[in-house]
């Protein structure tokens, strides 16, 4: 028996979480990295080839994105289902049954011959996805020490970065050899290969609890009163503000890069996605971090590298831009490390249910602001659309300031064993 397995002091059987260097501990990582993978890299494989899978169906542009609008609606819709199945019958049977969901219907897409169709099939496998970020984050507080439960949602997050990376370069060259339909599959065939190694890679579960069906409180309520709570609430506008800013930038800097005076090829504005190796770096960093600084310190220091970032993309010079982007990626990817951790730690009831509503509120800011940004872009241009964001970004700094400094809602590293809880109870 590891030391992390061991009884907590003065509580016989009492769960301690796996200790940071067990080698229960190092599965976990190791399996969420390969989760993250499968997860992102399926749902923004398209991104890259949209221009191949209009010709190829006979499309519109504008119709051809909708492969991942319909994908990341489906994600929204599914994050709070998935947690009402992960407290009856587990975190992990459900993270697996979701993401071996998705992988089927990821091969069903690649095969449907029709538009309607594989829209269809892509809203499908946004809500199996929806099971992996509405719970893993409530794994990691059930399963980890809290001493170290920082740290291991910053790890998270970097794998699901990588995931979201590799589904849109690796995608595309496959594209232009085997076509669209083969560009989607290969990433499905990668995404399959990390499912089957998240599920040899996962130990038992020891965290959770299921509670009695008359304790369990009706999902509607127990949402109510989350959103309700101003420490949830803050920490789920920081995803919505954050994430909508984020995606708004990175849809439109392409648009200002292809135009004058830069005149970029689409094949160079594309490798602006390697950018998200900086929040690859930086949200591993961001937890580890915050166990000596306190999260709220790290949110904050993140978010005002946010706002460098994007004010650095201003300047009408290619490097700096490119280092401006490479900056509010790196600040972009710590905030959400440390907010999304946040709402699972800050939780009392209904873990995993909050975890939902942060991804709900994070997609649902990707595509509102995102959308709005656009029109921002469209009637004003880029310096118009960056000041906006770096405003979201400023507006989230001051709500986070104001509320997260409550006695409650500190946001240091637990030393003191977690209290047994069941998500409803």
């Amino acid at each position: 028996m590891t030391d992390s397995s061991r009884p907590a002091a003065g509580g016989a059987g009492e769960w301690r979480g796996h200790a940071r260097g067990s080698s229960e501990y190092r599965r976990i990582l190791m399996a969420l990295a390969c989760a993250g993978i499968a997860t992102f890299a399926q749902l923004y494989s398209p991104q890259g080839i949209l221009p191949q899978i209009a010709s190829s169906l006979r499309v519109t542009p504008d119709q051809s994105a909708l492969l991942i609008s319909a994908a990341t609606i489906g994600l929204a819709v599914g994050v709070l289902p998935w947690s009402w199945v992960a407290d009856r019958i587990g975190r992990l049977p459900a993270m697996r049954l979701s993401l071996a969901a998705a992988t089927v219907l990821g091969f069903a897409v690649i095969v449907c011959p029709s538009f309607l169709g594989i829209l269809v099939l892509r809203a499908g496998e946004g809500i199996a996805l929806g099971g992996l970020p509405a719970l893993a984050l409530t794994y990691l507080q059930e399963e980890i020490s809290p001493a170290h439960s920082a740290l291991a949602a910053g790890t998270y997050v970097s794998g699901t970065t990588v995931g979201g990376l590799l589904g849109r370069i690796i995608a595309a060259p496959a594209a232009a050899v085997f076509g669209w339909r083969g560009g989607v599959g290969t990433v499905v065939v990668i995404a399959g290969a990390a499912t089957v190694a998240f599920v040899l890679l996962t130990p038992a579960a020891r965290g959770f609890r299921r509670a009695p069906a008359e304790h369990r409180e009706p999902l509607l309520r127990l949402v109510g009163r989350q959103l309700r709570t101003p420490a949830l609430l803050t920490l789920f506008a920081q995803g919505f503000l954050l994430m909508g800013g984020f995606v708004t930038l990175y849809n439109y800097l392409a648009f200002r890069l292809q135009a004058a005076p830069f005149q970029l090829p689409a094949t160079i504005t594309a490798l602006l996605f390697f950018a998200y190796l900086a929040g690859t770096w930086s949200s591993r960093r961001a937890g580890s971090a915050s166990a000596r600084r306190g999260r709220l310190a790290v949110l904050l220091v993140s978010i005002a590298v946010m706002i460098a970032g994007i004010l650095l993309t201003l300047v009408p010079s290619l490097w700096v831009i490119f280092i401006g982007l490479v900056v509010l990626t790196a600040g972009f990817f710590a905030a959400h490390s440390i907010a999304s951790g946040w709402t699972a730690a800050r939780a009392v009831v209904g873990r995993a249910q909050a975890t939902s509503l942060y991804n709900l509120f994070y997609y649902l800011g990707s595509s509102v602001v995102g959308w709005a940004g656009g029109v921002v872009f469209t009637h004003a241009g880029w310096d118009a659309t960056a000041l906006a964001v770096a405003g979201l970004a400023a507006i989230a700094g001051c709500w986070a300031a104001a509320v997260l400094r409550s006695p409650g809602s500190s946001g240091a590293t637990p030393r003191t064993p977690r209290l047994r809880e069941s998500d409803g109870r």
